[in-house]
């Protein structure tokens, strides 16, 4: 992996962890490193699974394969935020 890979995939975690997080109403109580973390795992999800379903590869933008990312960036953080939440005093 390169940098710019890596790089690549930061931002990608940063947008679609972001997007995650505006999807849920109220305030999430998750660091930026943890949403970006969400974002990656999303991102290769949700990719995995428009490949699966056979929907990851269309003529322009890709929005089925979008909204399963961003969908389960929602549902990672509002897990996390829920764990994070009950275990804080």
């Amino acid at each position: 992996m390169t940098v710019a890979g890596i790089i690549s995939a930061l931002i990608v975690g940063l947008v679609i962890g972001a997007l995650g997080r505006l999807v849920l109403p109220g305030r999430q109580s998750l660091p930026i490193w943890l949403t970006i973390v969400v974002g990656i795992v999303a991102a290769l999800i949700g990719t995995a699974l428009a490949q699966a379903v056979g929907v990851a590869v269309t003529d322009g933008i890709d929005w089925i394969e979008l909204a399963f990312q961003v969908g389960l960036a929602a549902l990672g953080v509002a897990l996390l935020s829920g764990f994070r939440g009950r275990s804080t005093v």
